[in-house]
């Protein structure tokens, strides 16, 4: 194996970029992030152009092994990525961090919608991220670029993690948030905001994770490099 291409701008991407010495990697960012953190070695931004673009950029590149490391929401990518990389014969590896573990106060829903629908006329603090917010009719929303497209009902805060415990009972404390939108992300970057939501007794309503590609999958980035050196298929 030479080449391995990494999709995504996670913390994960960026370790498992990081970590793989001796080989030729190229991380893809999707390019919705103004500033995003780069990682290590050749770094592509922005789209492929759909399944055959996709398809042609792993033949021009010779890339010999993907391994998805987008966000656990990113589900458009990684079903293309699973086609590309079927259609080319390319071992293909989904790495995603585990969900965060169900508490008794958290209340699960399938899409954003529905969690804009269940906190309407409560004081929300929404940090789904910003290209779902029109549903909502009111709150606070955290993200790191301004929301596409803008919801002028909602107050609006730039701001990237890691965040800590105290922050976050400090925001929630000042805007009077009664109830936390999130999706089930995992990782410990935003998991401070449910820790103090769990302090202040505030409800947390969790959208659901898209449902996993038919493809290898790992959580953590010790079994990808595993997979790579060792169970990939690619030599």
């Amino acid at each position: 194996m030479k080449t391995v291409l990494v999709l995504g701008g996670t913390g994960e991407a960026r370790e498992l970029a990081r970590e793989l010495t001796g080989l030729r990697v190229i991380s893809s960012l999707a390019g919705r992030v103004a500033d995003p953190k780069l990682p290590e070695g050749e770094v592509r931004i922005g789209g492929f152009g759909g399944v055959e673009g996709l398809v042609a950029y792993l033949k021009a590149e010779q890339v010999d092994a993907v391994v998805d490391a987008t966000h656990p929401f990113a589900d458009r990518i990684t079903a293309n990525a699973l086609a590309a990389t079927t259609a080319t014969g390319t071992p293909f590896l989904v790495l995603r961090r585990p969900g965060w573990p169900p508490e008794e106060n958290w209340q699960y829903v399938g899409t954003v919608a529905e969690a804009a629908e269940l906190v309407a006329g409560r004081r929300a603090f929404i940090t789904t991220g910003r290209q779902e917010l029109a549903a909502f009719t009111g709150g606070v929303a955290r993200t790191v670029d301004p929301p596409d497209p803008p919801n002028p009902h909602l107050e609006l805060l730039l701001d990237r993690g890691p965040y800590t415990v105290d922050g976050e009972l400090r925001l929630m404390r000042e805007h009077r948030i009664e109830v936390l939108v999130t999706k089930d992300s995992g990782g410990p970057m935003t998991a401070a905001k449910l820790t103090a939501a769990r302090h202040l007794g505030i409800a947390v309503v969790v959208v659901r994770r898209p449902p996993p590609p038919d493809a290898p999958l790992v959580e953590t980035v010790a079994e990808a490099l595993d997979w790579l050196t060792r169970g990939s298929g690619a030599g």
